[in-house]
């Protein structure tokens, strides 16, 4: 059974891990976005995601549904953190078990790639120097799809998670 979930307390890896994996599944696999100290040259000292919590929910379902009918398993966990975070601290988590390897890192990278598309999360970053300023995402994948951004955010473009 697949298991989603938007949470505003830090993401335990461990238990993610927990939420996956049967007998018959020889790979389990584990992603982690973390909040990195940089970007395009600056220095980043936390980040902060802000988000429509339901549609937000629900896009993270559909993605991992489409994930688990392509890999053909349902033991996948998919995690958004949203709130302040700083540097080091885990915005996203992805498990995923199956069989073998090949299905479990199709699954992952599939989720992870959807989430920066589509999830309605928004990041702004707070750089050393005291600057504030939302990181503009990529275009929606579809018109309509996507709720207005925070106030003050880049309008034009859609959400953005964290992450490799």
């Amino acid at each position: 059974m697949t298991f989603t979930a938007i949470v505003r307390e830090p993401i335990d890896p461990a238990h993610v891990l927990t939420l996956i994996g049967a007998d018959q599944d020889g790979a389990s696999l584990l992603f982690l976005g973390v909040v990195r100290d940089h970007n395009d040259g600056r220095s980043v000292g936390g980040v902060r995601y802000d988000t429509y919590e339901e549609m937000a929910a629900e896009v993270l379902s559909e993605i991992v549904g489409e994930a688990a009918r392509s890999a053909g398993t349902d033991r996948i966990a998919a995690v958004h953190r949203i709130g302040e975070l700083e540097v080091g601290e885990v915005s996203v988590a992805i498990a995923v078990s199956s069989p073998h390897r090949a299905e479990a890192y199709d699954a992952s990278r599939y989720i992870i790639e959807e989430i920066k598309k589509r999830l309605p999360v928004w990041k702004k970053e707070r750089y050393s120097d005291g600057a504030e300023e939302w990181v503009e995402g990529r275009p929606p994948t579809a018109p309509n799809t996507v709720p207005a951004p925070p106030a003050g955010a880049p309008q034009a473009d859609a959400p953005q998670a964290d992450g490799p």
